[in-house]
């Protein structure tokens, strides 16, 4: 039998031991746990055999641990693939603040990138009315690939009145935020507005696109935002891994949830 640790700070793999008041997978799933929180695996994340031979358990017991790092979004993987490191924690979107997806990617530690899939000008009759503007109206239309360290979390797609927006065609959006850009270049600001957030079953396309496992869903978020002087400025649909995006809010029992204003039918 392997000798118990006695240190808690002990660097690298730390043996286990069977418990009765705690199975083996959850004793490996605590310290995986503990290496990726120190930093281990940021490029290639151990397969089974690997951990089988590291731990000296059994296969069962490293699926089992390798199943609940990947429910909590810790750990990405399938099949055919190496599994990777995700981030630390999923995306959390707090009800009736302004978000900034950008800015949520930064803030849990991993690297927001963009792939530019289109960025033109345009005319959209059914996104101008959505803006408030005849259906004739330029429109800038930006859609991005959203990735966090590499993988795939989201895709984004925007529409701005081009006379107001037209600064942003020649912007490179790899790695900064639109609201960022469109005060820099545009003098605007997003100040209010509304948001819808819905789950949704993805396409085969869209499963393909976020490099999705198939019992994954989505969330879709439509945003109409407007500037200071309620000019409605953007319609912005996306849609996120649901498996590293959440919502929260605050209540108390006076108050009960803290929401926006109503939501209006587009």
């Amino acid at each position: 039998m392997h000798p118990v640790p006695t240190s808690s700070s002990q660097s690298g793999p730390r043996p286990l031991t069977r418990s009765k008041g705690r199975p083996l997978w959850s004793q490996l799933r605590a310290d995986l746990l503990r290496r990726l929180e120190d930093g281990e695996f940021r490029d290639v994340f151990p397969g089974e055999h690997d951990l089988v031979a590291e731990y000296q358990v059994s296969r069962h017991t490293v699926r089992e641990a390798l199943r609940t790092l990947r429910a909590e979004g810790l750990v990405t993987a399938q099949r055919g693939r190496v599994s990777r490191f995700a981030a630390s924690r999923p995306l959390e979107q707090k009800v009736g603040e302004a978000y900034s997806l950008f800015r949520s990617v930064e803030e849990v530690g991993a690297v927001q990138r963009s792939v530019v899939r289109r960025l033109d000008e345009r005319a959209d009759g059914v996104i101008a009315a959505r803006l408030g503007l005849e259906e004739s109206t330029p429109l800038v239309h930006l859609e991005r690939l959203r990735l966090a360290d590499g993988e795939p979390l989201a895709v984004d797609r925007v529409w701005l009145p081009a006379d107001l927006a037209r600064p942003l065609l020649s912007v490179d959006f790899t790695h900064t935020s639109l609201y960022d850009e469109l005060e820099r270049h545009c003098r605007t600001h997003i100040s209010g507005g509304w948001e819808r957030i819905r789950a949704v079953v993805p396409t085969r396309a869209e499963r393909k696109l976020l490099d999705c496992p198939e019992s994954t869903a989505l969330f879709a978020i439509d945003r109409l935002g407007h500037d200071a002087d309620r000019r409605q400025v953007e319609w912005r649909q996306t849609l996120v891994r649901a498996d590293r995006f959440a919502v929260a809010a605050a209540f108390s029992a006076d108050d009960g949830y803290r929401l926006g204003g109503p939501v209006p039918t587009p």
